[in-house]
C-alpha cells in the first residue's frame, strides 16, 4: 500500500497575497508565521531583491489537517478553464432546500469578499446541487 503524502495546493496568479487572502477568508485558514528572525511578513519581503518582493504567499489550515495552499506570482493571466479546482464542502450531508439554503448564504458571503457567482447546478437525481464560484483572479471552484 503506498504511503498517504502531505501535498501543497499551489495557484497561479498576478497578486498572491490578495488571492491567499481571499482563500484564508473561504476556508478558514491563516497566514503562517514569517520565517525566523523577521518580526513580519512586510520585513521579511523587505529583505528580498526588489523583483522578488510579493512573488508568493501561503496559508494553512490552522488545525493541520488541510493542504498547505501556495500562490505564486506569474506573467501570465488566466485564459482558459482550471482543469483541477476545490470543492469547498458547505453542504456535506445537507439535501434539497436545506443544502441549497446552505450553499445560497456562503455564495452570499463570498461574493462580498470580492467572488464571483458564475452559475447554480442544480440537483439532478445524481448529484446534489452545488455552485460554480471564481475567486478574486477568476479560478473556478465549486461550493458544494
Amino acid at each position: 500500500m503506498a504511503e498517504v503524502r502531505k501535498f501543497q495546493v499551489t495557484f497561479d496568479c498576478a497578486d498572491p497575497e490578495r488571492v491567499a487572502r481571499f482563500w484564508c477568508e473561504v476556508l478558514g485558514y491563516v497566514v503562517p508565521p514569517p520565517p525566523e528572525g523577521f518580526a513580519s511578513w512586510d520585513e521579511f519581503a523587505a529583505s528580498l531583491p526588489p523583483e522578488a518582493q510579493g512573488s508568493a504567499f501561503a496559508c494553512v489550515d490552522p488545525t493541520g489537517e488541510g493542504p498547505r495552499l501556495f500562490f505564486q506570482r506569474v506573467p501570465e493571466s488566466k485564459v482558459v478553464k482550471n482543469r483541477v479546482h476545490l470543492d469547498v464542502r458547505v453542504g456535506t450531508g445537507l439535501v434539497g432546500a436545506e443544502r441549497l439554503a446552505k450553499l445560497e448564504a456562503e455564495c452570499t458571503r463570498l461574493v462580498a469578499l470580492g467572488a464571483v457567482r458564475e452559475r447554480l447546478l442544480e440537483a439532478d437525481g445524481v448529484n446534489e446541487s452545488c455552485i460554480v464560484m471564481q475567486d478574486v483572479e477568476g479560478n473556478e471552484f465549486c461550493l458544494d
